[in-house]
């Protein structure tokens, strides 16, 4: 990067390495990683049986034996393994056992631990077997080799053995015993003395189950890095082989030097160079098929084995499956305790007396007068009262005894006694005659379902794959049937002895999940319970108090002042629009812009824009242009402060600043920004003119630039990144305890091997440090691999130097100390190729074991132990660290929804015309692929160099045109097929059009200047076209979507990482600003400003030779120059500054900051990465789902009207078909939910989808628990709902049937009138109309002539007679269809004879009185019975599921 700065220009060169390490480094090989522990967990699967299921621990001391107990059985029994075995008396025995003994033995092992870290290196002359630390040691050993001895003799030898502990103490004591040997003394040996501290970790329960979880199933962890060594033998020996002829290369001529080659590139330190070296010795025909072997060992290496400890990890720290809902309850109950108590600054009031405030009233209550009540008001319930209590003495003779037998009772509290009796009894009654309606109704009907498929209904139908949707509905059935008992015996009979067995292990299964659902109540009852006393509690606190929640003691609770203050400090913008008639928040169509301004309030925002202006002003500072000298950047410090404190007044005095429930200090946030604002108001009003270097003046600078950490607290999401990070401060706090204590073992060993041996004489041709003195002549050589060519007796340029007899420059293993920071360097892997040359040049290839076992142990342990625990605490805070797999299914399945978009592809056109077949041919797959083709085709353009003096680019710049207008025609026919609005609906055309208008214009710009700006514009058109083939493959569309959703969610913690990056930036322009250049501080890389601050931290993100900037940070005199007045004016480094300030900055960043991106990538990637068997719905269910809402969603406004869900449900097919001929029931209940959750207004694409993954799961396994009572109560409360309109809408069809009929009865007089008014036409009109009825009707008729105008315009609506037998079969073929009002009947197409004895009744006298008998004989007594059979039989239908009705009534809900 920084020769590219130099090259070419500076903004180019840090965009280009900027964006590549993030997207590269940063998120697509962190993909590897999700992608190998989503494998390996399914694996996993697949293995459980080898590895056996995750246990929890267990003690080391107990152990399970058969024993035969009285009956004669077996059973397991628990013996203690330190139950007295030995021949030692009872005394020692019992000292063994006590904890005052092993107190005693850990306190010695840490004594021993602290007197080995205490070893440094004295001198070559200095005796180590006179030495005070051998004589320690000596102490040490005898002490455990008595302890191990007493061990064993009072446990016996075979128990003593028996347990593990006691194996690895025994181990110890033999190898220390022989370390103690003088000979032996300072050897391999001492690794068993050094390995005593592992003893310490029994002193803490919480790191002693750490270390078990992690390493005590040790069949996957083992079994892992015996794969790992064996990989390293067979890469080394293959090396070996391919590389041991070359000459001039010595990395592979022994399988030593090739195993030590291939373990560097597996730790990606310096693997270039090994291939550099590689590729220079075997020649330019080799070196393509070099470079791709080594590629592919890296990538393997680096992207897959290391990932796959990590993968190890997380599922060692994995719970099993039985715990996690366990745990779940436990952590809901701790915390609805949590939540009971008030926070211990508001406890402090209960400290003091109560001081309630007295309030002065005027007037006693018997003062005030009573109003006026009428005495017929009065009398009404006085007489309800006295019949009443005569009726309760009739029903309740107990009472009426009881106050017999006490005459003395007075009469108003025989009155309370009878009012109580009275309402308790009859709310008794409604409650327990509900609840047997309600339980009888549901057996009833659980009954009948669970018959009907017992007796299998469903055969003789053709054999149909069932939808998941039918699945999970008839399962919530027969769970709900077997919970409430409904397995009657009538339906058990016949079974077999098996099938009942497996019903009531069902019961008893169904019967425990009805136990965990009244505990989970019980649980949510506690929640509120607390919740309500902690109100409650404030409450009093707020009456006795008077000066409880009063800011500073001294504004009022309701004080105008603090009113207003609240007002100023809560108000932030708010544009969400409610419906006022559902209530349902209104989408607007700016609503995540409108969503970010409302993210914080208006003071905040005020806060935040004054702050980031002061961040701005302080990268202008420099040791070269300060604040105390430069009025300009004064003017930032006087706003920044002068805000600040306008908004801790207003906060304050709103909320209060401590002893309120609302106060400003109330978390770490409000501690900090008191610290922040006191730091930056001291430095303004001292503002020191000189700052020494370590004074007390510079520490103050060195806090102020704290100052960008105040957005963490004005940001909530900032505050909850802050908190993922310290909540999980245990977990992170244990494994720095077990890296400090590995680094401690081998820090221990490299003293006492090491301490001394690494010195040499700066002088290569001195050997022995007698002869180290004088001066030499050193040579300087620009380059390492530039040769100059001398002259003949030409000298090389150089200068003269003393001889020193010294250390390396960067570390050695003198102390303690010094040997834990060399190694804290090797464990980021970072200048231990160094470290492993050093000693094997100057002590021994032997001892290069040493650090390679450290090496691996600290990286491929150690550093992905942090991940995982990183990853493993970033899901706890999420909570799906206890989920089970169901649940973790279903949370992915509900982000992935929410993920989902309509599809945004036009229909076909209707017609055959052009438009049509442009679509044809634009959707078709050829189609696709050919465009996918020539994608491909022109991004192989660029792998040649667009030069414009070179000849070759203008035939490619040529050949990119022209598929630019290839593509151009594409978008063209696209748009034409689709419409433009069709077309510009999908994102994926956007990006297209883009990219194509992109391509024109560079084409015009090519053709009209043809410069070097246009070829790299036409590169970059090209780059950005590649991209478009992501979204065409549904492999690459998930790990694009997996970055891309990441980069989203890791917004914020990218923010935080850039907020530290800032801290460090100004804390390091402060400390290292004027630092001498040396190794790597150069004129690119230094902290003179803030910019090339920033550029160093990021160079250290990415853990490039940190170490040695470190070092050159930590210069001291006499090699740099001090100054005692000002820091500004020396170029002396901090050690102790250097030291905390870089290893704080990697270890937060590097191993925390960015694995909580490892996290985030993880978590996305398990939304898009599933099998069909994991799956809970497709891509294929998402994409027939899309293409329905689709067809009914014509306006394409992602809403439509609740009413056409029924239409949309009955498109769906597939795992998420409704089939009406057996799931009536689930359709209603699913159409029912929409209408009731959005009131009967529009529902949109996401409400419909998240309805439908609801009823597709099991909720009883994919929910957790407070999700999952909501459901539940949810569906029942639909379930019931439907029940009752079903009831309803029968019942108005009986209604409307015997309505029907009796108008139709009533209706026969109207009938007959009109057949004599038809007769009396008929004789009017004899060639028209025959006639059949005698003469004297017809002249009876015939006596009033008026009426035929009347009833000729009434011929054309009659209804049919009695008399018509036609029409009485028609009324019996319609008796089951809706009726007809009257006047609807059309008139036959021909007249029909009507009966002589309907015709001869007497019309004129005895009308009136016929008709009646008719309409009695019309409605007889049977009728009833035939209504209540048609009853019966509805009711029987509805029960059994088996509804003759139509689909269309069943679905009018």
């Amino acid at each position: 990067m920084y020769r590219a700065i130099d090259s070419f220009p500076r903004w180019r060169s840090y965009f280009y390495f900027i964006t590549l390490i993030f997207f590269l480094a940063w998120l697509v090989k962190n993909v590897f990683i999700a992608v190998i522990i989503e494998t390996f967990a399914e694996i996993r699967v697949q293995f459980q049986q080898m590895w056996g299921s995750r246990s929890s621990t267990t003690s080391t001391a107990t152990t399970q034996m058969f024993h035969e107990d009285a009956a004669g059985g077996w059973q397991l029994v628990a013996v203690d393994v330190n139950k007295p075995q030995g021949r030692a008396p009872a005394c020692l025995q019992k000292m063994m056992r006590s904890s005052v003994f092993h107190m005693f033995i850990l306190s010695m092992v840490t004594v021993d631990v602290i007197v080995a870290a205490s070893n440094y290196y004295k001198g070559e002359n200095f005796r180590r077997q006179h030495d005070e630390f051998y004589l320690a040691e000596v102490a040490f050993t005898v002490l455990f080799d008595l302890e191990a001895l007493l061990k064993i003799w009072c446990l016996g030898f075979t128990g003593y053995i028996s347990s593990s502990l006691h194996k690895f103490e025994l181990l110890l004591v033999i190898g220390t015993t022989l370390h103690v040997y003088p000979d032996l003394y300072h050897s391999q040996f001492t690794y068993f003395q050094v390995l005593r501290v592992v003893r310490l970790i029994k002193i803490s329960p919480a790191l002693e189950d750490f270390v078990y979880k992690i390493f005590g199933p040790g069949k996957k962890l083992g079994s892992l890095v015996v794969f790992t060594a064996s990989l390293l033998i067979v890469m080394s020996a293959i090396s070996l082989q391919m590389f041991c002829f070359v000459e001039e290369l010595d990395r592979f001529t022994t399988f030593p030097r090739a195993f030590m080659s291939m373990f560097q590139i597996l730790t990606q330190e310096g693997w270039v160079d090994v291939m550099d070296q590689t590729l220079n010795a075997v020649g330019h025909m080799w070196a393509p098929v070099v470079a791709i072997y080594f590629i592919l060992y890296h990538l393997f290496a680096t992207l897959i084995l290391l990932s796959l400890f990590v993968a190890v990890i997380l599922d060692n720290l994995e719970l099993d499956e039985d715990l996690k809902k366990l745990k779940q309850l436990k952590q809901s109950e701790a915390n609805a305790d949590t939540k009971e108590k008030l926070p211990l600054r508001l406890r402090i009031f209960e400290k003091f007396p109560n001081r309630p405030q007295m309030v002065k009233i005027s007037k006693l209550p018997s003062d005030f007068t009573v109003p006026k009540i009428r005495e017929s008001f009065m009398k009404q319930f006085i007489d309800r009262q006295q019949q009443d209590t005569c009726c309760l003495f009739r029903i309740l003779p107990s009472a009426s005894s009881s106050s017999c037998d006490h005459p003395k009772r007075s009469a108003i509290e025989d009155n309370k006694y009878i009012d109580q009796k009275l309402r308790k009894s009859v709310f008794s009654i409604r409650a327990r005659n509900l609840l047997e309606k309600e339980t009888a109704v549901t057996k009833i009907l659980r009954a009948c379902t669970r018959q009907r498929m017992l007796s299998g209904s469903f055969e003789g139908q053709p054999a149909k794959e069932r939808s998941i949707l039918s699945v999970q509905h008839h399962i919530r059935q027969e769970r709900r049937s077997l919970r409430h008992g409904s397995n009657s015996q009538r339906i058990s009979r016949g079974k077999s002895l098996e099938t009942l067995t497996q019903d009531h292990s069902n019961t008893v299964r169904y019967r425990n999940a009805q136990r965990e659902d009244s505990e989970i109540k019980m649980i949510q009852e506690k929640k509120e319970q607390a919740e309500m006393k902690r109100k409650v509690q404030e409450e009093e606190l707020r009456e006795n108090h008077p000066y409880f929640d009063k800011p500073l003691f001294i504004v009022g609770r309701e004080h105008r002042f603090r009113n207003f203050c609240r007002v100023v400090v809560r108000a932030r913008f708010n544009a969400s629009k409610t419906d006022p008639v559902t209530g349902a928040v209104k989408n607007t169509k700016y609503h995540q812009l409108y969503d970010l301004l409302g993210l914080v309030t208006y003071l905040d925002w005020v806060m935040i824009i004054v702050t980031i202006c002061s961040c701005i002003s302080m990268m202008f500072e420099s040791p070269f242009r300060r604040v105390m000298h430069a009025p300009t950047l004064q003017i930032a410090e006087y706003v920044f402060v002068i805000f600040m404190s306008i908004e801790l007044n207003l906060k304050i005095m709103a909320d209060g600043l401590f002893f309120t429930p609302t106060a400003v200090i109330r978390d770490f946030g409000g501690v900090m920004d008191i610290f922040i604002y006191l730091v930056s108001l001291i430095f303004l009003c001292w503002m020191p003119q000189n700052v020494p270097a370590e004074s007390g003046a510079q520490l103050l600078m060195v806090l102020r630039c704290l100052r960008p950490l105040r957005i963490f607290k004005l940001v909530p999401q900032m505050r909850k990144v802050v908190r993922e990070l310290f909540s999980g401060f245990k977990e992170i706090f244990l494994v720095s305890i077990l890296l400090l204590t590995l680094m401690l073992v081998f820090a221990s060993f490299g003293v006492q091997l090491f301490a001394g041996k690494l010195a040499k004489c700066n002088d290569p041709n001195i050997i022995r440090r007698e002869d180290c003195n004088g001066i030499f002549r050193i040579n300087v050589s620009v380059s390492k691999n530039l040769n100059l060519k001398l002259r003949p007796g030409e000298k090389k340029p150089g200068f003269w130097v003393p001889r020193v007899w010294a250390n390396p420059r960067n570390f050695n293993f003198d102390n303690v100390g010094n040997a834990m920071l060399a190694l804290f360097e090797v464990l980021s892997l970072k200048g231990w190729v160094e470290v492993r040359d050093v000693i094997i040049h100057r002590v021994g290839p032997i001892h290069g074991i040493y650090i390679h076992v450290f090496v691996f142990l600290g990286c491929m342990i150690g550093l992905t132990l942090f991940v995982g625990v990183v990853i493993a605490n970033f899901n706890e805070n999420k909570g799906t660290a206890l989920l089970t797999v169901d649940q973790r299914r279903w949370e992915d399945l509900k982000s992935r929804l929410k993920i989902a978009q309509p599809l945004h592809l036009p229909p076909r056109p209707d017609n055959d015309g052009f438009r049509a077949k442009m679509y044809d041919i634009t959707q078709h797959p050829f189609f696709k692929r050919t465009i996918a083709l020539l994608v491909l085709a022109q991004s192989v353009l660029l792998s040649v160099k667009w030069d414009v003096e070179d000849p070759v680019t203008v035939p490619l710049a040529t050949m990119s045109v022209v598929f630019t207008f290839i593509f151009v025609l594409e978008v063209t026919m696209k748009i034409i097929a689709m419409s433009p609005a069709g077309f510009w609906q999908s994102r994926r055309n956007r990006y297209d059009l883009l990219v194509t208008s992109l391509g024109v214009v560079w084409v015009v710009l090519h053709f009209a200047l043809l410069n070097a700006y246009t070829y790299m514009m036409g590169a970059c058109v090209i780059v950005f076209r590649f991209f478009s083939i992501c979204g065409k493959h549904v492999t690459l569309k998930m790990l694009l979507l997996t970055v891309v959703v990441s980069m989203y969610k890791s917004f914020f913690i990218i923010v935080g990482m850039f907020l530290l990056l800032l801290c460090y930036a100004f804390a390091g322009v402060v400390l290292f600003g004027t630092v001498k250049y040396g190794e790597n501080i150069n004129r690119h890389a230094n902290f003179s400003s803030a910019g090339k601050a920033i550029t160093v931290l990021f160079r250290i993100v990415t853990g490039e030779d940190w170490n040695k900037i470190m070092h050159d940070c930590m210069v001291q005199p006499p090699f740099c120059t001090p100054d005692e007045f000002t820091y500004w004016a020396t170029d002396c480094g901090n050690y102790a500054g250097a030291l905390m300030y870089f290893c704080s900055f990697y270890v937060i960043i590097a191993y925390i900051m960015l694995n909580l991106l490892v996290a985030i990538i993880v978590e996305n990637f398990s939304l898009f990465y599933s099998t069909e068997e994991d799956q809970l719905l497709s891509y294929n269910d998402l994409r027939h789902f899309q293409i329905i809402w689709n067809m009914v969603d014509d306006k394409r406004e992602g809403v439509i009207p609740t009413f056409r869900v029924k239409f949309l449900l009955r498109l769906l097919r597939g795992r998420l078909e409704v089939d009406l001929d057996k799931d009536k029931l689930l359709f209603k209940h699913m159409c029912y939910e929409m209408e009731r959750l959005h009131n009967g207004g529009d529902v949109t694409f996401h409400d419909v989808l998240s309805m439908l993954s609801y009823r597709s799961v099991d909720i009883r396994k994919s929910l957790q628990l407070e999700e999952l009572l909501a459901r539940e109560q949810l569906e029942y409360t639909i379930e019931e709902e439907v029940a009752k309109q079903t009831i309803r809408m029968w019942l108005k069809k009986c209604l409307k049937r015997i309505r029907a009929k009796q108008q139709q009865s009533c209706s026969i007089i109207h009938s007959l009138r009109e057949s004599q008014q038809q007769e009396l036409s008929r004789f009017l009109n004899p060639p028209s109309i025959e006639t059949t009825q005698p003469s004297e009707d017809a002249n009876a008729n015939s006596q009033d002539p008026n009426t035929q105008p009347e009833t000729s315009s009434q011929q054309q609506l009659l209804s049919p007679t009695l008399s018509d037998r036609g029409g009485s079969r028609q009324d019996a073929a319609d008796a089951g269809k809706p009726q007809r009002k009257f006047g609807q009947w059309r008139l036959p197409s021909a007249p029909k004879p009507i009966s002589h004895s309907v015709s001869s009744v007497n019309l004129r006298f005895g009308g009136r009185t016929t008709m009646k008998s008719v309409v009695c004989k019309m409605n007889p007594m049977t009728d009833a019975a035939s209504c209540g059979s048609e009853v019966k039989k509805w009711w029987t239908r509805q029960l059994t599921v088996e509804s003759d009705e139509s689909g269309d009534d069943l679905l009018d809900i």
